[in-house]
């Protein structure tokens, strides 16, 4: 049997589904690979940020303080991976995010990881990309402002609505 990854939520091979920017899919395989390390019993959305931090200089360039504000943010969630700090391990991640249809979860990931994942899809097809990119996770992580990865951002100190609203605007530039 195989198993879903977020990177591959839907109708498996289904026609709509948008390839994985390089990037972006090796901070999906460092996500599951993270949360088996530690221990813990799914992948969650702040798996995803840290590893999506650690591959994607996209990504980390979208943060308005620059790489002191990255270098503390991968400190942060350090921490949490070495269990000093947030304790989360054990525990299902909580979510404004649904769990989606009937049977949509995704085994292994926690529901607000696997919206996320499905949310950045849905934004990459919107702004007409043919790839999903770090970005369009970013974006789709700050939609749900109660999963740990909005969680760890706050607590570092990022200002996850200016964040938000920056890459908004990534979004139109890249549909004109």
């Amino acid at each position: 049997m195989q198993s879903r990854t977020p990177a591959d939520t839907g109708r498996a091979g289904a026609a709509s589904e948008l390839p994985l920017s390089a990037e972006l899919a090796a901070a999906v395989s460092g996500a599951r690979r993270r949360a088996a390390r530690d221990g813990d019993r799914q992948a969650d959305t702040a798996h995803l940020l840290h590893t999506l931090l650690e591959a994607d200089p996209e990504t980390r360039g979208a943060f308005h303080d620059g790489p002191a504000q990255v270098a503390r943010l991968l400190g942060y969630l350090v921490q949490r991976t070495i269990g000093y700090g947030l304790r989360w391990s054990d525990a299902v991640e909580d979510s404004v995010t649904p769990p989606g249809p009937a049977g949509a979860g995704v085994p292994g990931w926690s529901h607000a990881a696997a919206g996320a994942m499905r949310n950045a899809r849905d934004r990459a097809r919107s702004r007409g990309a043919g790839r999903v990119e770090g970005l369009d996770l970013l974006a789709a992580l700050l939609r749900d402002p109660r999963c740990r990865a909005v969680d760890v951002l706050r607590r570092a100190g990022v200002d996850t609505a200016a964040l938000a609203a920056g890459l908004a605007w990534y979004t139109c530039q890249e549909c004109r």
